[in-house]
């Protein structure tokens, strides 16, 4: 999986205390990237972009 150029950044929905931090990498034109903001060198997961979109649209509103 190729990450060259990924600019991550953390989600809104990321818990302030830093204890459940998320970041995401969507500037790629191939993948969306996820990866936990405390272990950035450990795994990523990656979706395709059209799929990533389904999932963040299926997801608004939940939880508020």
């Amino acid at each position: 999986m190729d990450l060259t150029g990924a600019v991550w950044r953390t989600s809104t929905r990321s818990d302030n205390g830093g204890s459940t931090c998320v970041e995401v990498a969507t500037n790629l034109s191939h993948l969306v990237g996820v990866r936990d903001s405390k272990d950035r060198q450990g795994p990523v997961l990656a979706f395709a972009p059209s799929a990533w979109t389904n999932f963040i649209a299926s997801t608004r509103g939940k939880g508020e």
